[in-house]
């Protein structure tokens, strides 16, 4: 069985996820490809595809809603997950409304959608970002938590090594 786990990432959160993810799937010799949503040419060659992106202003960067609409079909005929990265602090900021992803779910007929925190680093940040940070209170640190990032993972991993062992 052939996986793609495809991502967007504005300051490289959400790619550390990916190839966390993508390292996790590897466990019980999956093949697994992992790219930048927007280098994703097509997703024919994989029978499953973890979709992710890092969330500004509530909604997903541009190249993961753009592989999701381009490739809406295709997506519908493989099994697909879907992540998000973007509360951040204690307690998360923003605690409601973190992401809409509902078009993208429609889209893509995906099985499930995890929204994951993410990771604040003020030095990799621009003007306006910093601004918004400061604003909001949020607060400078990795809140990601990869035992959560491997459980998800795992949870997927065993449904598609039975699907391989099963035979599709």
């Amino acid at each position: 069985m052939k996986v793609l786990v495809a991502y967007a990432s504005k300051h490289g959160s959400t790619a550390e996820i990916a190839r966390a993810i993508a390292l996790d799937l590897r466990a019980d010799g999956l093949a697994v490809d992992v790219q930048q949503a927007g280098d994703v040419s097509a997703v024919q060659p994989y029978d499953a595809v973890i979709l992710g992106s890092a969330v500004y202003m509530g909604h997903w960067l541009e190249a993961a809603r753009d592989l999701a609409a381009r490739e809406a079909v295709a997506l519908r005929q493989r099994d697909v997950w879907l992540f998000s990265t973007g509360p951040i602090g204690e307690p998360p900021k923003p605690a409601e409304n973190a992401v809409d992803v509902s078009e993208v779910m429609d889209l893509t007929h995906a099985r499930e959608h995890q929204l994951f925190e993410g990771k604040i680093d003020r030095t990799r940040l621009g003007f306006m970002e910093r601004s918004l940070v400061a604003a909001l209170r949020v607060p400078d640190g990795d809140f990601r938590d990869w035992s959560e990032i491997r459980h998800w993972a795992g949870t997927i991993r065993a449904e598609l090594s039975l699907r391989a062992v099963a035979g599709g």
